[in-house]
């Protein structure tokens, strides 16, 4: 009987793991080559909700952007200069999205003086790239982006960066691990641990609350990927921004929550702001709060970008937009 016991226990437990290990399999899988929304749907949806002017977009499309990516292929981008500047923003958009999610931003900040530039993310609208790395490689990307974008701006242009969710978790990983290479960063909803959000979904989603599965992931991960989730760490780089971040998160939000952008606060030295908006499901801050968002951001660029260059006598040459 005690053998039997014994080998029922053992069996289960051969069962269970092997369990684990397909999950942890199927995460690995699904983080991967997780669907994209379809393009045509996303279009329509900002059009619709009045986000997406069509007109406004065929005249101020300055051209369209080539970039080699460091991974081996083409990011796809778009230059918009709607005024008279060299100020200019990147806009990084979030995971399933693409460049026509960030178009409602460049409107914002037009409205605020700033030319802008929008790309599809790696594996994403029409940018090359087998995989999606939640930042990993996404990171490398956007150097590439940034200095493409320098490039044509002049070092005297105001240079900042707006990410949304993934968008913000890249550019963050990019501002504490590839350059600080902005003057500004606006850090909407995005994660500080990549293992823990997962860990969170898992148990929210598949009321698995093991952090096991997300283990055997991470090896799948590093196996078929190159990278381990430790390295998707938005909390660690941020400890090494020089430059000002704007961190934004709206509290509904239960994907990735507000505590978060909380931790992201904390942790970033220097020149910082936390706005926490009480309306706004996960990624949807701007969209319930346009105005205020709009405020927040003009007010942020007043007390920690124009001052600072007002008192930065090297700086003379660079004009602010005034309001």
């Amino acid at each position: 009987m005690k053998k039997k016991m014994l080998l029922f226990s053992g069996i289960t437990t051969t069962l269970a793991a092997a369990a684990t290990g397909l999950f942890g399999f199927a995460l690995s899988n699904k983080l991967m080559y997780i669907k994209q929304k379809d393009p045509e749907f996303v279009r329509e949806r900002e059009t619709t909700a009045k986000r997406f002017d069509e007109a406004w977009y065929n005249k101020n499309l300055k051209c369209e952007l080539n970039i080699d990516s460091p991974n081996g292929y083409t990011i796809r981008g778009i230059l918009f200069q709607p005024l008279e500047t060299n100020n200019t923003i990147i806009i990084c958009h979030g995971v399933t999205e693409n460049k026509i999610n960030s178009v409602k931003y460049a409107r914002l900040f037009e409205r605020l003086g700033y030319n802008s530039v929008i790309f599809d993310h790696r594996r994403h609208g029409e940018t090359g790239g087998k995989t999606t790395s939640y930042g990993y490689y996404e990171k490398n990307d956007l150097d590439a982006v940034v200095k493409t974008v320098k490039a044509m701006i002049g070092e005297n242009a105001i240079l900042g960066i707006h990410g949304e969710s993934m968008g913000a978790a890249t550019m963050l990983l990019y501002a504490g691990t590839v350059e600080d290479g902005a003057d500004f960063y606006i850090s909407d909803c995005a994660f500080s641990d990549f293992s823990m959000l997962l860990k969170q979904i898992a148990k929210t989603e598949f009321k698995y609350g093991s952090i096991i599965p997300i283990r055997f992931a991470d090896f799948f991960v590093r196996l078929r990927d190159g990278y381990s989730f430790k390295s998707v760490t938005p909390a660690e780089a941020v400890t090494n921004i020089e430059k000002p971040v704007l961190f934004i998160h709206s509290i509904p939000d239960t994907f990735i929550p507000a505590s978060m952008s909380l931790d992201l606060y904390h942790k970033k030295p220097g020149p910082k702001k936390l706005k926490l908006f009480d309306n706004g499901a996960h990624a949807q801050s701007f969209n319930e709060n346009m105005a205020e968002y709009e405020d927040l951001i003009h007010e942020f660029l007043e007390n920690f970008i124009y001052q600072r260059i007002k008192r930065d006598s090297s700086s003379s040459n660079v004009i602010p937009f005034h309001f």
